[in-house]
């Protein structure tokens, strides 16, 4: 089977390392030509492996080139907006799946085995979806079916709010100490998960999550109150 790949940060390097084994992969970084795009038309898969904020750009590029009942599925950290915008700007007779792969390059050595997926269905066939689940199940990837609201408000909860206070840490400066505790080392290594990540990612993880902004602010006067404590 064709399936083509969207994208090739990061995220798509890891993914393209284990789909290629099982299928006939055409990756497109963001210089694809219109000879490239039209490759897509031959695939039963597209991936979006894209920012989240570039997913408006991407679908419109390659919506004319998708054939009838091809899958699109994307792989944002976020969920609700970006199955809004394929719903939106994909054409009507293809098919939708929201996905989060819950791992990554710095998370991943040399086996997806063990790790989970997330996925959101918004327009697919039954048995269809239930290849998709197989398939990665058969990979020994753990799957998690939810709404796309749902994992918004989760993620914004754990996912986001680790990746805020691995960012403090690291423009604080946190680093190995000699005299430290099991505690501080276990807060150093969130800065294994966020160092690597980019600027636009962490962005784009607050500003597309509309949970995002109750969860960063309860937070914030959480540690307001952990400070006047120190003051009383």
């Amino acid at each position: 089977m064709k399936v083509a790949l969207i994208g090739h940060g990061r995220l798509g390097k890891l993914l393209s390392k284990y789909l290629e084994r099982d299928f006939n992969l055409i990756i497109l970084d963001e210089k694809k030509t219109t000879s490239e795009l039209d490759k897509i038309k031959e695939c039963k898969i597209v991936i979006l492996c894209v920012p989240i904020s570039a997913m408006p750009e991407t679908i419109k590029e390659v919506s004319p080139f998708l054939s009838k009942n091809t899958l699109v599925l994307d792989t944002c950290s976020v969920k609700e907006w970006p199955i809004e915008q394929m719903k939106a700007l994909l054409p009507n007779d293809v098919q939708i799946l929201g996905t989060h792969p819950m791992f990554g390059p710095d998370s991943v050595k040399d086996t997806l085995f063990g790790t989970k997926l997330v996925l959101c269905p918004e327009r697919i066939e039954h048995e269809r979806l239930n290849e998709i689940v197989n398939y990665f199940q058969n990979h020994g990837i753990k799957i998690v079916t939810t709404s796309a609201s749902e994992h918004d408000k989760q993620m914004s909860s754990s996912l986001l709010l680790s990746h805020f206070i691995g960012k403090g840490l690291l423009e604080f400066g946190a680093t190995d100490q000699e005299i430290d505790t099991k505690g501080y080392r276990r807060l150093l290594r969130i800065l294994e998960t966020v160092q690597n990540d980019s600027n636009t990612l962490f962005r784009d993880m607050f500003r597309y999550n509309k949970f995002a902004k109750e969860t960063l602010q309860n937070f914030l006067n959480s540690l307001e109150t952990a400070r006047k404590i120190i003051e009383e």
